[in-house]
């Protein structure tokens, strides 16, 4: 074996002690009718799932539904102490594949003779909860707390100039009260311009 093909092995080794799956080999049904039910539990939580199988009245969901209960039975060995509905466990992946063809012939009129194929079918199913916590979450939490109390702790006595600065356009209200004196003497200017237009047009009369 090479060191490319060992290492492999080893991931998948690693990946299988935490992963709650199920496999039934060689199973006498064809793939396509099996993907047919297959579809219908794909992505779906464990509890309907089985209620799906249990109501199916396919022939490939009455195995299915005994391969599901394998793969909640294997999650509890590897997940000791934890409960079902707690981590609503669903169907991750579910796979199909083709398995051995059996070849048989059939006898046909005029001494012909036609060839039946009895095909099987590997079905693997992966479950996951959605509860479940990401390896490292907990640290990384953990640092993220304590950064947001350092920023919070050189924000804090910034506060302080921030609060007069707010303070000071309080104090600019009596330049407002000088606009409002300004306001008149537009007024009065424009008095005497009417009276100009007047004067005007009585010297014209």
């Amino acid at each position: 074996m090479g060191v490319k093909s060992r290492t492999r092995a080893e991931k998948r080794k690693e990946l299988k002690k935490n992963m709650a799956f199920a496999v039934l080999n060689n199973l006498p049904t064809s793939p396509r009718k099996m993907r047919l039910v297959a579809d219908l539990i794909r992505g779906k939580r464990v509890e309907l799932a089985l209620h799906i199988l249990k109501t199916n009245p396919k022939h490939p969901a009455i195995r299915l539904h005994k391969l599901v209960l394998s793969a909640i039975a294997n999650w509890q060995t590897k997940n000791e102490g934890m409960r079902i509905e707690e981590n609503d466990l669903f169907i991750k992946e579910i796979q199909v594949d083709g398995g051995r063809i059996l070849k048989r012939i059939q006898p046909a009129p005029q001494g012909r003779a036609h060839r039946i194929r009895k095909r099987s079918n590997h079905v693997t199913i992966i479950l996951d909860s959605l509860n479940k916590p990401e390896p490292g979450m907990e640290e990384s939490v953990k640092e993220v707390k304590t950064e947001v109390k350092a920023q919070k702790e050189k924000k804090a006595p910034k506060a302080a100039p921030k609060a007069a600065a707010k303070g000071t356009p309080k104090t600019r209200a009596p330049k407002a009260s000088v606009k409002t004196k300004t306001a008149p003497k537009a007024k009065a200017a424009s008095a005497p311009k009417k009276g100009t237009n007047l004067k005007s047009n009585n010297k014209k009369g």
